[in-house]
């Protein structure tokens, strides 16, 4: 009895230094329409302790959305007697459609390797990459160009320094997303750290779905193909006569 009374005491100090977040978000879903350009979300919050503050370290956050992950075919083009040609293919077995990572400070400062590991937090990491044909010597080439091509798209992003934090309380940061998402649910994790250790994180989603004409479009392209087709080829046919029409008139005139 007397050590389990000695086990609890030691671990006091850790239950009474106990951070949780608390968090907000200004939307917990995005709907593409017609004309969806683009979305800003931001995602605020606040950390709740049962104690004062611990002010032996600074306390940091990282904040991470993540799109539906799916694989991803990266081929490699090489000029052969003037024509370039698909040489060799890599398939990554699972790679976010959309990912941000934001920060308040740089990465490698409030994030240690073990943890980013463990929890695959920077981009690097949430790209997952079992294996490559064994006449591929340089995989790691093929996962570095589905990341550079990305994020010249706008769908991977690295944030750093790019979270505010408030009296080590309240943060908060906005991520844009780019008109091309994914349709699907959005991970979206909230991790505090000290000394780059994590010591208290959080998890939710925010929906990304297609409404009205693009989401009835969606569906008869997936459902109703044949009809879809046609219906896709009577306006071509509608818009080429209107096109006509219009020319002919203004000729006439």
């Amino acid at each position: 009895m007397f050590r389990i009374f000695l086990t609890l005491l030691f671990l006091l100090p850790t239950f009474a230094t106990a951070e949780e977040v608390v968090l907000g978000l200004s939307k917990d879903n995005v709907a593409i329409t017609t004309s969806f350009d683009g979305s800003e979300i931001l995602i605020f919050g606040a950390v709740k302790r049962e104690a004062p503050i611990d002010q032996s370290s600074p306390l940091e956050v990282v904040i991470t959305v993540a799109g539906p992950s799916e694989p991803v075919v990266v081929r490699r083009k090489e000029n052969v007697f003037g024509i370039w040609v698909n040489t060799d293919a890599v398939e990554v077995d699972a790679a976010p459609s959309f990912y941000a990572v934001a920060t308040t400070g740089p990465i490698d400062q409030v994030l240690s390797n073990t943890e980013d590991l463990r929890q695959k937090i920077t981009i690097d990491n949430a790209i997952r990459s079992v294996g490559a044909p064994a006449n591929i010597t340089d995989a790691e080439s093929f996962t570095d160009a589905v990341i550079r091509i990305k994020q010249s798209q706008g769908l991977y992003q690295t944030l750093e320094g790019q979270v505010a934090l408030d009296q080590q309380t309240l943060f908060r940061t906005s991520i844009d997303m780019p008109a091309d998402l994914t349709e699907g649910d959005y991970s979206t994790r909230i991790f505090l750290t000290r000394d780059g250790q994590i010591v208290g994180d959080y998890e939710t989603s925010i929906a990304v779905q297609k409404v009205g004409l693009e989401r009835f479009l969606f569906n008869m392209s997936r459902e109703q193909p044949v009809w879809y087709g046609l219906m896709s080829l009577a306006i071509a046919i509608a818009a080429g006569w209107g096109a006509s029409a219009v020319f002919r008139i203004f000729r006439a005139g």
